[in-house]
Order: structure tokens, then C-alpha cells, then sequence
């Protein structure tokens, strides 16, 4: 039973500036007409190309609803049915045979299976043969390939055995970056051919759909770009025939009118993937029309699929090195998180890892209203402006941008340090986040013609898309764009938001059960005030004795039983001496700090002049041996304890001197009640106390240290540097200082000098 054709087509309406990027190029509803097509379902044909008639010689009006006997002679229909049981076909085009055709000349005859679909298509021999099979025609050409020790000849090896397996007159290796464009990595050009080694080509050339064709079919040829397409007929109510796997599916005008635009006669493209993503493609260009036989062009999807493998293992290789050295970076920061108390000392500290944690050019920890900079970053003011940015940005948990300047334009000023963000939030409500920045990579792109793709307007005013005509190279600076973030680097810092987030929640459960530990124990605590200091005395000054009887008694056998022992026993005794005196100064430490607790204060009117003139006396060597010079202000007469405000001022001095790597330059002054300028106040100061000072050009103190430095035996520098020390001498100094009822506070740059402020009773001058 015969049915009347229909013609079926998926594009009722014209391509334009609307619809370009949605053409449905895989139902183009035509065949190229150099072949022709026939689709089956089961054993009967449903539809085929208009162009079968003339090509195969069979009337159009026999063939819908027909078997294959109807379309070839018995015995070759019989054949290609045996070819069609047996092959893999499921969206797999297979070469079936070569055969005559009601004595039409040969045609080779390839064939795939769609869903419920079969799909033969025939294609006249070329005019020149190649009988080799496919293996035979690239094992030379493999070869070569997998001996290749770089990219650079790995695709140039490519693009020369294309060219000569085929005879285009060029054939060009083009790599896709992240954002769509393509550039020409390697070319083969016969004389004559306009050169496009190293031209870019804008994203809008290969639109998304015809990627999507790109990997579902690995190569495509089109043997004569002036081509009039056949239609596709097909019963009445038949769906258009997705050719997504057709050697003859027509393309879109556009990509033709492109190609001829170009000068081109024909084309074939080979996609060269990188597991299920298009990687690149090899494009080979002719200038007059140009038909392939089927095993060259398997002979060429062959060196494509090889070509794809080694480019995925190149590529893995790479990214497996890079994922490593983040792997290591990243176990390092864990660790510190898990064992460092302080937050900040644990991402910005000494040894820190922070910049190697994902490859950037700098990084900013804004924690607690505190910035930290690290390497290349904005400056402090710009930093909290894009806090304030990142607060407002829905999607900023993790947010990663390589174009910062296009999403927060206030950022294009500092494109050069920070064109790339990758930003970790922390609290969206106290601006918390960690932040890596990358730099502006200015790139100055050769483009194949211009990449703007103009626009037609015709005289009814509507706009139609027309591929560019101009192919030469045109020049762009590409600026406010850093390198991308890769996968890998993304997913890293997720993971470390997990886990800070997890690590301030537990110590914000650890801080509330603290507190809540405080607020019921805070009278037992006051209490027993009196006792700790009492306590910490006695047993203090009980330890004295034992610990005097094993220093002396070690250097009594050191100087009688030395050349008895060997060299490991003296060596044992003297750290024996050495560790028994530090800990008899950690006890004498002990023993002031609980001292200045315990005694009451002798409180007169005191002429601080003079009592810093005792305390200058007194280091007067130590300057000498220091090179050091101290200048002296005017002091105000205060009530306080002559003699510890003597240890205050004696103790502030001597780490002026003790803590620089430079000559010491020291200043001792006051600044009188209304006098501070711009000098911040803790809350607590009152207006009429006076305000003095000690300050410094030594090493300085960096601000989150601020508090532990008036930890009892805590020190920021090894046991043995700076001179060395217990730790508790600030720790004393605060002490005295709160017992007169004022406040001491450091203002510090590192490398510059510190200068410690205090304050004493908070009165006036006697």
C-alpha cells in the first residue's frame, strides 16, 4: 500500500537574530544531494530523500510503506538486510558495503539504528579510491602521534597526516577555551591558502546545538557548500527525521553561507573530544567541492577518537599533578584548623598556606572585622567595599567570577590585582570571608575577522543574522579578565567553608558552655580570689628551696664527677643546671606576679620625672652595649606606688631595647589631659587622666597578638630569641597598671615600632 509523500520540516520559519542559537539542526528535514536516504520502520520504508527517484531510479509513489525489494533488486536488498541484522547500529553509522544500484554505478552504503528507526543512506564513489582499510591507512599516522613529546607537535603531526590522508587544501587543529571561542593551535595550508594559524574565532561560529552534534557525531563532511538540499518525504503524521547520525544531513544556511563567505568549496570537520566534552575539532577546508570514501573518512574518525584519548590523558595527567599539590595545600590548612585555637593564626598565620590552597596571585581573611592582605590584593578600603558587595549577592556562599570588574564595577580600578575573585562566606551578617584574587591576564587577540556577527536589515525593517565576510585578522585588547577558576579549585574551597563553618560552630558551643560556666562560678571566682593569690605565694616560695638543692647539688657533680662521665652524662647534667634555673626564674616570675596582687600599694603623690631618671640609671650599660637612644618628655606628678610604677616603666623600656633588630630609638613622654590628637582611647579612659607613653622602632607586634602578649609566660618568639625571657613581664606590668586603676593598650606596625599607652589612678597632677 502506497501513501502520497509528504514533505516533512522541522524549520517553518526563517533563521534570524532570534531563533540562530535554537535552529534545530539535527531535524534539518533535507539530505545533501550529492546521496540519498531512506529511513525504515521494521521492514517498510516510512520516509526518503525527494532526490531517490532521479539518484536510484525508482518511482517516488512505490516507495512509502514498501520493503527494500521495492527500492534495490532482490538479491542486494537481500544483503543489506543480512548487513542490517547482524551490525551494531544503535546510533553507531557503519560502512555496510559497496553495491550497484539498478545498474546506477556503485554507491556505498553506511547505516545506523535511531530508537525505532533504521536509516540507510547511499553515496556515489568518488571519482579517485583509496581500498585500503582504515587501520592500514593511520597506522603510520598513530604512530607518530603517540610519540609526540608536547602538544604543539602532537596536533601538528594531526593537521599534516589529515591533509595528506584526504588532500584538503587546509586542514586546521582549532582548540575551544572555557568561554566558547575557538583558536587555530595548528595548520597545513596548500600554496595559495590564507594562512589562520593562531586567529581566534568568536563562540557565536559553533552554536551550542551544533556542539551537541559535534560530540554525538564525531566527524562531518560536506562535499559542496553550493549545494540545493533534497527534502525529506514521508507518510502523512510522520515526525521529522532526526539525522543527528547521518552522513548526508543537510546543514543550516548560515554555516554555508559562512563557508562560502570564506572562499570555501567544502568542508569536513573531525571532533577531538576530552571524555564526553568537545575539546577541539579538526577542520579541513577545500577549495572546490570534495567527496570522501567511506573508509578514509573512518580512516579519519579513527585518528580522531586516538587523538581524543591521548588529549584526555595528557589532560588528566596535568590535572592530576595540580590536584595533588592542592590536595597537599589543603591537608596542610586542616590540620592547622584542627590544632590552632585562633582562627586567624590558623589561615594567615606563619606557615601558612593559604595562597597555595587554590593557585592565586593573593588572598584576604576578613574575620571579626579584622583584614588580613596576603600577596597581591585590594587595599584595606577596597576590601571592605567589596565586603559590603559580596553581602548583598545571593549566591555568594562560593562565589567565583574571572571578570570581577563586570559584577562589581567599583573593582575595574584594581583589575591589574584582581580581576579574578573566589570568595568563601563565612557570615553573611558580620561580612565574614576568606577571598582569593587573581590578576588581569591583558591579552591582545588576533581574531579571524571581526567576531561581531552584523546584522542584515531588510526593506520591511526586520533584522536577519549574516555571517561575517571578512576573514583577515583583526586585532582586540581583552582586558578585566584573569584565568579561569577550574573545577577543582571551586570544589576546594567549598569544602574549606564546610569546614571552618563546622569549626566555629563547635567552638561557639564550646564558648556559650564556657560562659554559661562563668556566669555560675563568677562569685565562687571572686571569692577565692584572695586565696589563688595567697596560694600561688606559698607554693611558690616553698618551691624555692628543693629547686635551689637540685641546681646546686648538679653543679656540685659537674665539678666534681666532669671527667668521670662521658660526654653524654655532662651534657644531661648541664641541661639538668640550665632547666632548673628556668624554672627558678618562672618561679621568681611567679612569685612578683603574685606579690603585686597581694601587697598593698604604697599610694603618694609621685614626680614620675624623677622616677624614670632612677630607672634610665639603671639601663644606662645596657644602652651603651645597645647603642641606644632614649628621649624624655615631660612627666606630670601623679598618685601612684613609686616603686612599682618604677618596675612598669623600667620593664616597658627594657623590651624597647630587647625587642629591635636596628638601634634603639626610644621616647618616653605624656600627653596631658585634652592633648591625645587622634590617639584611640580604650572605653574607660576618663577625659582628665593623663595618657603616657614608651615607644619604640623595633620589630613591632602585629594586632592579633595584641591580647596574648599580656598572657603570663607567653611569648611570640622562640625560648632562646630576643634574649629570651619567662614571659611574665608584661603580664606584671599589667597587673600594676590595673591595681592603680588605669589601662595599658599597644598601637604597633610591623617593622616600624610598637608604642604601649597607659594610664595610672586615671587622676590628676598633684
Amino acid at each position: 500500500m502506497t501513501h502520497e509523500p509528504a514533505r516533512v520540516t522541522a524549520l517553518d520559519a526563517p533563521v534570524d537574530l532570534t531563533n540562530c542559537d535554537r535552529e534545530p539542526i539535527h531535524v534539518p528535514g533535507a539530505v545533501q544531494p550529492h546521496g540519498a536516504l531512506v529511513a525504515l520502520r521494521g521492514d517498510r520504508i516510512v520516509q526518503f530523500s525527494a532526490n531517490v527517484p532521479d539518484l536510484l531510479g525508482t518511482l517516488a509513489g512505490d516507495l512509502l510503506g514498501a520493503t527494500l525489494d521495492t527500492l534495490l533488486e532482490p538479491d542486494l536488498a537481500a544483503q543489506v538486510n543480512g548487513a542490517l541484522a547482524s551490525g551494531e547500529l544503535d546510533r553507531n553509522p557503519l560502512f555496510l558495503m559497496t553495491a550497484p544500484v539498478r545498474d546506477r554505478g556503485p554507491f556505498d552504503l553506511t547505516a545506523h539504528r535511531l530508537d525505532d528507526l533504521t536509516v540507510l543512506e547511499f553515496e556515489p564513489l568518488p571519482g579517485a579510491l583509496v581500498h585500503a582499510d582504515a587501520y592500514t591507512l593511520v597506522r603510520g599516522t598513530l604512530a607518530r602521534m603517540n610519540a609526540a613529546p608536547d602538544l604543539a607537535r602532537f596536533v601538528e603531526v594531526a593537521a599534516q597526516d589529515i591533509q595528506a590522508l584526504t588532500g584538503f587544501d587546509r586542514v586546521m587543529v582549532y582548540q575551544f577555551a572555557d568561554d566558547g571561542t575557538g583558536t587555530v593551535i595548528a595548520e597545513r595550508c596548500a600554496p595559495g591558502m590564507t594562512p589562520y594559524l593562531g586567529l581566534r574565532y568568536p563562540a557565536s561560529d559553533i552554536p551550542k546545538q551544533a556542539r551537541a552534534l559535534y560530540v554525538l557525531n564525531m566527524l562531518r563532511i560536506i562535499t559542496d557548500v553550493h549545494y540545493d538540499p533534497a527534502p525529506m518525504l514521508a507518510q502523512p503524521g510522520e515526525a521529522a527525521l532526526d539525522m543527528s547520525y547521518c552522513v548526508l544531513r543537510s546543514v543550516s544556511p548560515i554555516h554555508l553561507e559562512y563557508l562560502r563567505n570564506m572562499g570555501v568549496g567544502a568542508s569536513m570537520s573531525i571532533s577531538l573530544l576530552r571524555g564526553p566534552e568537545l575539546w577541539g575539532l579538526i577542520a579541513c577546508h577545500h577549495n572546490t567541492p570534495r567527496a570522501l570514501s567511506p573508509n578514509v573518512r573512518a580512516a579519519c574518525e579513527l585518528i580522531g577518537q586516538v587523538a581524543s584519548v591521548q588529549l584526555s590523558a595528557w589532560q588528566e595527567k596535568q590535572d592530576q599533578s595540580y590536584q595533588l599539590h592542592l590536595k597537599a595545600a589543603q591537608s596542610q590548612l586542616m590540620e592547622r584548623l584542627a590544632h590552632t585555637p585562633d582562627l586567624l593564626e590558623a589561615l594567615v598565620g606563619q606557615d601558612s598556606r593559604l595562597l597555595d590552597f587554590v593557585d592565586a596571585g593573593g588572598a584576604a581573611v576578613c574575620l571579626d572585622g579584622q583584614v588580613i592582605r596576603l600577596g597581591r590584593t585590594p587595599d584595606p578600603e577596597q576590601l571592605r567595599a567589596l565586603q559590603d558587595w559580596l553581602r548583598t549577592q545571593p549566591d555568594s556562599e562560593v562565589l567565583h567570577t574571572r571578570s570581577l570588574g563586570e559584577l562589581f564595577p567599583a573593582a575595574s580600578s584594581y583589575a591589574e590585582s584582581a580581576s579574578g575573585l573566589l570568595a568563601v562566606q563565612l557570615s553573611r551578617l558580620r561580612g565574614d570571608y576568606v577571598m582569593w584574587f587573581r590578576p588581569e591576564e591583558l591579552q591582545t587577540v588576533a581574531w579571524g575577522g571581526d567576531p561581531n556577527k552584523p546584522a542584515e536589515v531588510a526593506q520591511d525593517g526586520s533584522a536577519r543574522l549574516s555571517p561575517r565576510r571578512s576573514f583577515e585578522a583583526w586585532q582586540q585588547t581583552v582586558r578585566g579578565r584573569s584565568a579561569p577558576w577550574l573545577t577543582e579549585e571551586i570544589e576546594a574551597a567549598r569544602t574549606l567553608r564546610r569546614a571552618l563553618l563546622s569549626l566555629v560552630l563547635r567552638r561557639a558551643e564550646e564558648l556559650r558552655d564556657l560562659n554559661e560556666g562563668l556566669m555560675r562560678s563568677n562569685q565562687e571566682l571572686e571569692r577565692s580570689n584572695a586565696d589563688l593569690d595567697a596560694f600561688a605565694y606559698i607554693a611558690s616560695h616553698d618551691l624555692k628551696e628543693p629547686l635551689r638543692g637540685l641546681h646546686n647539688y648538679s653543679v656540685f657533680l659537674l665539678e666534681a664527677y666532669a671527667q668521670q662521665l662521658d660526654e653524654d652524662g655532662v651534657a644531661k647534667l648541664n641541661t639538668l643546671v640550665r632547666l632548673t634555673q628556668r624554672m627558678d626564674d618562672l618561679i621568681d616570675s611567679l612569685l612578683l606576679y603574685s606579690r603585686v596582687g597581694r601587697v598593698d600599694l604604697n599610694v603618694r603623690d609621685t614626680d614620675l620625672n624623677d622616677v624614670l631618671a632612677d630607672v634610665l640609671d639603671i639601663l644606662s650599660a645596657r644602652f651603651e652595649q645597645a647603642g641606644a637612644e632614649v628621649t624624655r618628655g615631660a612627666l606630670p606628678t601623679l598618685p601612684v606606688d613609686r616603686v612599682r610604677v618604677g618596675e612598669v616603666l623600667n620593664n616597658l623600656v627594657s623590651n624597647a631595647v630587647k625587642y629591635n633588630d636596628k638601634p634603639p630609638r626610644i621616647e618616653v613622654g605624656a600627653l596631658p589631659p585634652g592633648e591625645r590628637g587622634d590617639l584611640i582611647v580604650p572605653e574607660g579612659v576618663p577625659d582628665q587622666a593623663w595618657v603616657l607613653f614608651v615607644r619604640d622602632n623595633g620589630i613591632g607586634i602585629r594586632d592579633r597578638h595584641f591580647e596574648n602578649i599580656f598572657r603570663i609566660f607567653k611569648r611570640l618568639h622562640g625560648r632562646d630569641q630576643y634574649g629570651g625571657g619567662t614571659g611574665a613581664g608584661l603580664t606584671i606590668v599589667k597587673k600594676i597598671i590595673e591595681r592603680h586603676g588605669g589601662q595599658i593598650w599597644p598601637v604597633s606596625a610591623v617593622g616600624e615600632g610598637t608604642t604601649f599607652y597607659f594610664t595610672l589612678q586615671g587622676g590628676e597632677v598633684a
